[in-house]
């Protein structure tokens, strides 16, 4: 589950990002403790803790004092809304720039999309996607 050459406190972070993501842990539940997460991942604590920190500077959970972290209001909409800018700016900005270059407009994307997604294989007549 930890990959090599990735800081250990940013994995710890995105896999409870994803736990949340995914509902497995809602909003206002507690989430697993620094010494869980340290643990789990055979990791020192004190880099769970850093994971940790980072999603409470994010907004995504809170602390209630002597009882633990907790996943804050609004935190899955937060992290799907940081998700989709983040797949936007990695996936879309560069597939719209190619398309531009093949003078691809909007509804050419969307039928190449459409096919690829149900198997189909678009080709191309007079340059106009099948």
């Amino acid at each position: 589950m930890i990959e090599e050459g990735r800081a250990l406190f940013l994995q710890i972070a995105e896999n409870v990002e994803d736990s949340i993501i995914d509902g497995s842990l809602v909003e206002e539940a507690q989430a697993p403790s620094t010494n869980e997460l340290a643990a789990f991942y055979r990791i020192n604590p004190a880099t769970a803790a850093k994971g940790i920190a980072m999603l409470t500077d994010k907004g995504v959970l809170y602390k209630r004092r002597g009882i633990g972290m907790f996943v804050a209001p609004g935190a899955r909409d937060l992290l799907l809304a940081e998700r989709r800018n983040a797949f936007a700016d990695r996936f879309v900005d560069p597939l719209l720039a190619e398309a531009r270059k093949l003078g691809l407009g909007p509804d050419d994307l969307a039928l190449l999309i459409r096919d690829r997604a149900s198997g189909r294989d678009a080709t191309t007549t007079e340059g106009n996607p099948r």
